[in-house]
């Protein structure tokens, strides 16, 4: 069975650093992508950053600049380094992989106050 678990959230002020990482059960992703979502309360999920096999990198707007997608295929693992963190930015962080479907992980709380 497939299993994605994130996990490096929690509270930090505004302006701080937090470093997310999602490790997937084997390999089945190293060569298909993965990424990050985020869900804060009464909002949709929103799609934050997603990395090809090959290192290819895309951000949402509103993150560009501050956070950085990586993989360690190796490690089977996705990060997210989030830099200068805003209040907006407070949500739960979904780690996700896709191989011919769409493969999610539990989520981790990131709480940015001010």
């Amino acid at each position: 069975q497939v299993q994605l678990v994130e996990s490096g959230g929690g509270l930090v002020q505004v302006g701080g650093s937090l470093r997310l990482s999602c490790v997937a059960s084997g390999s089945i992703f190293s060569n298909n992508p993965m990424g990050w979502y985020r869900q804060a309360p009464g909002r949709q999920r929103e799609w934050v950053a997603s990395i090809t096999s090959g290192g290819t990198t895309t951000y949402v707007d509103s993150v560009k600049g501050r956070f950085t997608i990586s993989r360690d295929n190796a490690k089977n693992t996705v990060y997210l380094t989030m830099n200068s963190l805003k209040p907006e930015d407070t949500a739960v962080y979904l780690c996700y992989g896709i191989r011919l479907r769409t493969y999610w992980g539990q989520g981790t709380q990131v709480t940015v106050s001010s």
